[in-house]
């Protein structure tokens, strides 16, 4: 694999480790003040609405659909649907309008724009089912995080595997942040896209782990705990800029051409694989430190002793 770093230098990464946790503390804490003063905005997957899609004989303009939706009252979040022919409006519920009214309302707007356009489909969806999925995707997340918890204890250590569960939900809460403070709609795409963030985040932070334990057996044994994890970090950094890089290039991709869409699920993609790579560095290793690791807990076997690390700290 190509490295960017020079052979046989190491990163002080945890030189800064409490400037860096501050500022994530303070990203926390800002994200979870915009939800609990903006909210999110809830799609309708969640709360509920009117789904109404209509395939026009030629592709059609948004901004042309929404005009002509505007002057029949419909206020809604207008998207093309598979193809440029064929538009989906979603209306939230309220009082006084049902959904034959919506859907007639649609249908009229769009046979100004083509009279020989085709009403697909009409649905409605009651807001008990939106609460349901609220619901599921909360015990989604919660389970998916109790389950990394168990894991990553087992595998590797309790203090390890505490500080990547802070770490992942430092992520999760950094992405619904963003949506709250953006107002952008939240929906079952972006859901799947923040349990997509935990996955890979995860990934991430399991490589890290790895060789951390790995070097507690080939390092020295007065090789302090900071500077072993500075070490492991830096021999990471190089894979982690490769992988976090190309998936970002996808990410950026989609959210440059793939419409209105898909905007929100590579959006959550773009903000989770930045603050997610952030925190394997700092987040999940500062707080295995915070919690007292110790070079005894990853380590089975005594190690001999060796005179250097073989390594020299970057200026």
């Amino acid at each position: 694999m190509r490295t960017f770093i020079k052979e046989n230098t190491v990163i002080p990464f945890m030189k800064i480790k409490g400037i860096v946790e501050i500022l994530c503390v303070l990203l926390v804490v800002g994200s979870i003040v915009s939800m609990c003063v903006k909210g999110l905005n809830w799609g309708l997957d969640f709360t509920g609405g009117i789904v109404v899609e209509t395939e026009y004989t030629e592709g059609v303009e948004l901004n042309l659909v929404k005009e002509a939706y505007a002057k029949e009252g419909i206020n809604g979040t207008t998207q093309h649907f598979g193809s440029q022919r064929n538009v989906v409006v979603r209306v939230a519920p309220k009082d006084g309008i049902d959904q034959q009214t919506v859907t007639n309302k649609v249908f009229a707007a769009s046979k100004t724009i083509d009279p020989e356009v085709k009403l697909v489909r009409n649905e409605y969806v009651g807001p008990a089912v939106g609460e349901e999925l609220v619901e599921s995707g909360i015990l989604a997340i919660v389970v998916s995080l109790i389950a990394i918890l168990a894991y990553i204890a087992f595998r590797f250590e309790w203090r390890m595997a505490t500080g990547a569960v802070i770490s992942l939900t430092y992520d999760v809460i950094i992405v619904m942040g963003t949506f709250s403070v953006l107002q952008i709609e939240y929906d079952l795409t972006v859901l799947a896209a923040v349990l997509t963030v935990v996955g890979y985040s995860l990934n991430d932070k399991i490589v890290v782990f790895d060789r951390i334990r790995e070097n507690a057996v080939k390092l020295p044994r007065n090789t302090e705990m900071p500077r072993l994890f500075d070490i492991s970090l830096t021999q990471t950094l190089s894979r982690t800029i490769i992988t976090s890089g190309t998936t970002l290039i996808t990410v950026v991709s989609l959210m440059i051409f793939g419409g209105e869409m898909i905007y929100g699920f590579s959006l959550a993609l773009f903000v989770g694989i930045v603050f997610g790579t952030i925190s394997s560095i700092y987040v999940a290793s500062t707080w295995a430190l915070i919690l007292g690791i110790k070079r005894e807990n990853l380590i089975p076997v005594k190690v001999e002793k060796k005179e250097t690390d073989g390594y020299e700290t970057m200026d």
